[in-house]
Formats: C-alpha cells, structure tokens, sequence
C-alpha cells in the first residue's frame, strides 16, 4: 500500500507561478497554474494508490479536492514546508505508507509513471528514497519511506541549479541509497509551459489554457 502527496499552492493571481510573468500577466499565470493542478490532481486520482493527500497553500476555491485528504501548508521556506508536508500525510496508522510528493509543475505526469515511481520505492525497501530530476536542476519528485527522512530538506537550498544533487547528497549523508526516477520538465518560466502543455494529452487544462495565452500574444 502507498500514498501520493501533492504540494501546491491555491491559483491565485500574483501569487502563483509568478516566474510566468512577463509574458504572462498574473491572471494568465494563474489560469495556467489551475490548470496545471487540475491536471495533476486528475492524474493522482487516476492512479492505484491507498491515500492521496494534498498539502495546500491558501483557500481551494474552485480546485477539485474529491478523493484527497487535504492538509494545510505551514509557515516557512520550502524545504520546511515539505518537510511538514511529509509529516502530515504519514502521521498515524493511516498515513504509514511508503509516500511519493510531487508538485503542481509537472501536469504532463501519467498515472503509469507515478505507478512505476511508487514500485520502484517499495521494491527497494526501506533505507531508500527515490528521486525525479528536472533539466532546471531541481527535482519534481521525491519517495520517502518515513516522515523523518524529509528532515534533511530545510537544510537544502531550494530553486537553485544544484537543488536536486544538494538534495541527493542529504538523502545519502542521512544513510540512504537514492534510486533515479525518470527527469521531467516542470513549468516554471513560460517557455516551459509551452514544451511541457505539448506533452499533456489532448484536451487537457493545460494544453488549452497556454494555447490561448500563446494565442493573445500572436
């Protein structure tokens, strides 16, 4: 049995993805941003999975929540507030499963891929994490069998070039064996939101939300 944890932040103008502006004007940065966790939050319903908890940044507003235990974020940086995210969604006998994270940033995610990650998590049994780079270098997702190995991640400076490999070298100085997941592209400027809407499907949030940004600007 496994869980899925899903950090992001509520949709809101000025406050979400605002590395997509400019060109985006902050509506547009958060059209793109709901859509993006609409997708996401699809996609880990879609997968075979005993609990799915969101860790959630402000208000849900119009966000689809259905068949997911929401938590709130607490105060601080990001490495804490994954950290606490991971120690609310393992907290208690239900949550004491072996439990991938990821973001809002990588809606072209499949439920076969965060599949694949959770069974490559529990093959490897406890003592190891896995972990999903981006070619920014930061990372899009991150197995844990406990809560306390997500201690390491306040310490790690977040949003820089050596974000994933610092993250790595924690994980390992802490004693674990680190496998790789597979890297995806996660949106964080709006060049990348165009190369990653073309690998979601068609029909998706996503895909059509920065196709109609893409289209005020032609």
């Amino acid at each position: 049995m496994t869980q899925l944890l899903v950090i992001t932040k509520a949709p809101v103008p000025g406050r979400s993805k605002t590395r997509l502006t400019p060109p985006c004007t902050p509506e547009q940065a958060a059209q793109i941003a709901a859509a993006a966790v609409g997708d996401t939050l699809d996609t880990v319903r879609g997968t075979p999975v005993q609990r799915r908890v969101v860790a959630l940044d402000g208000a849900p507003g119009e966000l689809d929540l259905s068949g997911c235990v929401v938590v709130p974020q607490v105060e601080g940086d990001l490495g804490t507030r994954l950290a606490h995210a991971f120690a609310d969604a393992m907290a208690g006998p239900d949550g004491d499963l072996p439990t991938l994270l990821i973001g809002m940033d990588t809606p072209q995610v499949t439920p076969g891929l965060l599949a694949a990650a959770l069974d490559r998590l529990v093959t490897a049994g406890p003592g190891t994490a896995v972990l999903g780079t981006a070619p920014d270098g930061g990372w899009w997702a991150l197995g844990l069998h406990a809560a306390a190995a997500a201690l390491v991640l306040p310490a790690v400076p977040m949003s820089r070039e050596d974000t994933a490999v610092r993250t790595r070298a924690a994980l390992e100085q802490a004693g674990l064996t680190v496998l790789d997941l597979p890297e995806l592209t996660d949106i964080d400027h709006f060049p990348d939101a165009v190369s990653v809407a073309a690998e979601c499907p068609e029909g998706s949030r996503t895909r059509r939300v920065v196709a109609d940004v893409l289209a005020t600007r032609t």
